[in-house]
């Protein structure tokens, strides 16, 4: 099979699952059983694909990255991202282009807690965004710095970076 086949294979497969419905991580898994059948050798691939999987998945060193994400989806569900904003905001008084400052701030402050650049992101898109427009920013004025602090989350630790790279380490 050619190097096309395979990637229209696995990559029509995603879309077809995802265009009738099924979440994007199904999708995923279903391609990957998909290839496992098809790339490795029927049955034999799919038991190397549990075998592999069950491997990666009790490693205890690997645990922390989906508990930074599920602490993050709590902060953000819970309404304490926005009680953390508005605490800052408050803390800010009167500043010119305040909204700014929050959001560098607070989003420092939630990317020491999550450990996850998209997360910190998607919550700093999510709160400050509709508020910046509501407010008169431009779109590039609120874009900015959210993303120049999405990427903090990487930096400050404990990142889930960090904690691949040590797992990759040892």
């Amino acid at each position: 099979m050619e190097w096309f086949e395979a990637l229209a294979l696995l990559l029509g497969t995603i879309i077809f699952l995802m265009a009738v419905g099924m979440p994007i991580a199904l999708a995923f898994l279903a391609a990957n059983i998909i290839g496992a059948w098809v790339f490795m050798g029927g049955e034999r691939g799919i038991t190397q694909l549990l075998n592999n999987g069950l491997g990666s998945l009790t490693k205890y060193a690997l645990m922390p990255i989906p508990l930074f994400l599920l602490m993050g989806e709590i902060f953000f569900h819970t309404g304490l991202g926005g009680r953390m904003f508005t605490a800052i905001d408050k803390l800010l008084g009167r500043l010119p282009g305040r909204l700014s400052y929050v959001t560098v701030l607070g989003g420092t402050a939630f990317s020491t807690l999550s450990g996850s650049s998209m997360g910190s992101t998607a919550l700093l898109g999510s709160l400050m965004v509709p508020e910046m427009s509501r407010r008169g920013y431009k779109s590039h004025m609120s874009i900015g710095p959210i993303l120049g602090t999405g990427g903090l989350a990487i930096i400050i630790p404990p990142s889930a970076l960090a904690v691949l790279l040590a797992t990759l380490a040892q």
